[in-house]
Formats: C-alpha cells, sequence, structure tokens
C-alpha cells in the first residue's frame, strides 16, 4: 500500500481534486461536500472524501513543486485506482495581458525538471494534459458563462533565483503563467494512461510585482474550485 497516504481501500474516489495546501484541501471539503470523511492525515498531508450533489469525490494536497506532486498523484493513480486529478492551484502572470482573478485551463507545461525524464524516459521539454477533462473543463465553464484562458505554462522547479525576466524554457513555449506542479502530474498521467488537467487562477503578476494578499486569495479562488467541481460531475 501507499507509503505517504495512509486512506484504507475504497476510501478515496475515482475523482481527485488536488491543491497544493493541506488546508485548503479542508476548506474545499468543509465549503462544498456533505457526508465528510478524514481518510488520510500522514504527515499532514489531508486528504478528505465526501459527496458533492450526491457524487463521490476526493479533495487532498500535493504539497508544492514536481517531486511532491509526483508522489502522491502516483499513489493516488496507483494504489487507489483513481482516474482521474484535477489540480487547483495558482499561478503568477508573466504578462500583463493576464489579470488578478484569470481562470487558466492548462493545455501544456514546458519545464526545466528531469521528473518525466528520469521516471519515465520522457524527455520533451513539455508534457500535455492527459484524457477528456480539459475538454470537459472547457464545456463546463461555457454552459456556466466562466471566463477561461487555456494556455501552455511554465512548470517550474525554482522558486527563488537570480535573474530577472521572463525565463528563456517560458519564453521559447510563449508559456503565459508560472507555477511548480503540472509537469509531473501530467507526465505521470500519461505513463500511466490516466486522466490529468490543471486549473489555474492568476494571483501574482510577475512584471508589476503585484500580488493577492491572502485574505484575497481566499475569495479568488473560489470560482475555480466550483469550476472543477462541476465539471468533477461529469466524470
Amino acid at each position: 500500500m501507499s507509503i505517504h497516504i495512509n486512506a484504507k481501500p475504497g476510501e478515496i474516489a475515482k475523482t481527485v481534486l488536488m491543491p497544493g495546501d493541506p488546508l485548503r484541501a479542508k476548506f474545499i471539503a468543509e465549503k462544498y461536500f456533505q457526508d465528510i470523511q478524514l481518510v488520510s492525515q500522514t504527515r499532514n498531508v489531508l486528504y478528505y472524501t465526501g459527496t458533492y450533489q450526491g457524487k463521490k469525490i476526493t479533495v487532498g494536497a500535493s504539497g508544492m513543486g514536481c517531486p511532491s506532486i509526483g508522489i502522491y498523484s502516483y499513489e493516488l493513480y496507483t494504489e487507489y485506482k483513481v482516474d482521474t486529478i484535477i489540480r487547483i492551484g495558482t499561478c503568477g502572470a508573466y504578462t500583463t495581458d493576464l489579470n488578478f482573478y484569470d481562470l487558466i485551463n492548462v493545455e501544456k507545461a514546458a519545464s526545466e525538471s528531469t521528473f518525466a525524464s528520469v521516471a519515465w524516459g520522457f524527455s520533451e521539454e513539455v508534457q500535455v494534459h492527459q484524457g477528456n477533462v480539459f475538454d470537459l473543463i472547457n464545456a463546463t465553464a461555457k454552459s456556466i458563462n466562466q471566463p477561461l484562458v487555456c494556455s501552455t505554462i511554465h512548470s517550474t522547479d525554482v522558486f527563488y533565483n537570480n535573474s530577472f525576466g521572463t525565463p528563456a524554457l517560458a519564453d521559447k513555449y510563449n508559456c503565459l503563467a508560472v507555477e511548480m506542479e503540472s509537469f509531473s502530474l501530467f507526465a505521470n498521467a500519461r505513463h500511466l494512461q490516466k486522466n490529468a488537467a490543471c486549473l489555474l487562477t492568476v494571483t501574482d503578476i510577475i512584471p508589476t510585482h503585484e500580488r493577492l494578499s491572502s485574505e484575497e486569495r481566499e475569495k479568488a479562488l473560489l470560482p475555480m474550485m466550483e469550476l472543477a467541481l462541476s465539471t468533477a460531475l461529469q466524470l
């Protein structure tokens, strides 16, 4: 069994929503789920299973970075037979063409990470969303009049560095924003022939050094959470 998730067999749903922060997982479960059950808390990485409009869904944290989500997503797919993971996270915009609160449905993730190459022999700098969930998110957003940007993003291993401006890799692939996890999630799903998507909310505008406060972030993420939940109902 999994060494990082201590849920029992059958306690994790086929669809998992995956924020980075354990407390954000707790917030989603308590705000939206009925019949909530805390199914794992190893290392204080919280996983909750409940029902949303009658459908069984799990929400659990990925931690930060490609290695962390690489571990949790792999164990969910293999040990708990999860079919679909939708990452729901925040990102920094590389361009002022994006605004605070904009939602991005990630089409591709470009990264300098060696995760995909070392783990599965995928040598490409870009990994793509897997399965039909990307298209389902787009259709769901259209049905509820939720504006959505579809884009390639930069999935970086580095949060702090001594360089300035947009990294060369991000320029190469016209990445509109940056986060730290989707590259390895997509690689795992590709290797295991599972479904994976990533929804991001813009909370930082990198060129202008602006960012939302913690209070503003809490409200900013609600549309993304609700779009992911509405999508999950159709899986």
